[in-house]
């Protein structure tokens, strides 16, 4: 009974929104699962994202922050994206414990891209920070380079992962990128 309430307050505070008003991050919770992977996203080191999706009550949770800038940019995507957020490792209590409150605005946040620290399912990772002196730390410690979302490559996010294949079912980078294809295509539209 108790859970019935936060969701119904959830409902009332959804009906009361206006259009154009962006969507406030959500905390992460033991419930909240990728959306890739359907793995809970607590159980992952390094930083988050959430995509908040018009008309839809809950966001979509992401195991690492680069997979929520793939999300953005893939050609198939069509569901109307009214806020993105990112975990703020420059407030990250530490790589393994990432925060669960801690998020800045995809826009506002700077990334490292390239460094040699792995995302929480283990590709490389767009470590973003919402402030660039903590971003420039961060690379001269992991490497990489300190970029805004503008100036990140598609190929930094789209690509698949630079690790062998850990399962007998991945079939390569064409393969990765099909089933990311499959996964933004809408119910009626999949075969």
């Amino acid at each position: 009974m108790k859970r019935l309430i936060p969701v119904a307050a959830l409902i009332l505070l959804s009906a009361c929104r206006t259009e154009s008003e962006v969507p406030e991050p959500v905390a992460m919770t033991s419930e909240a699962v990728g959306y890739y992977c359907q793995m809970n996203v607590l159980e992952h080191p390094g930083p988050k994202g959430q995509v908040h999706l018009k008309d839809m009550l809950f966001p979509l949770f992401f195991s690492q922050a680069r997979d929520a800038i793939a999300y953005q940019r893939m050609p198939e995507q069509e569901a109307e994206i009214t806020a993105i957020y990112v975990s703020d490792m420059a407030k990250a209590p530490s790589w393994e414990e990432p925060g669960t409150e801690n998020w800045v605005a995809l826009e506002d946040a700077v990334f490292v891209v390239g460094s040699t620290r792995a995302g929480g399912m283990g590709a490389s990772e767009t470590v973003p920070f919402s402030d660039k002196a903590r971003a420039e730390a961060f690379a001269a410690e992991y490497g990489g380079q300190v970029m805004t979302l503008a100036e990140i490559p598609d190929s930094a996010v789209l690509e698949a992962a630079d690790k062998p294949a850990t399962t007998t079912t991945d079939a390569g980078p064409e393969d990765y990128a099909a089933r990311l294809r499959a996964l933004s295509q809408p119910a009626e539209s999949k075969p």
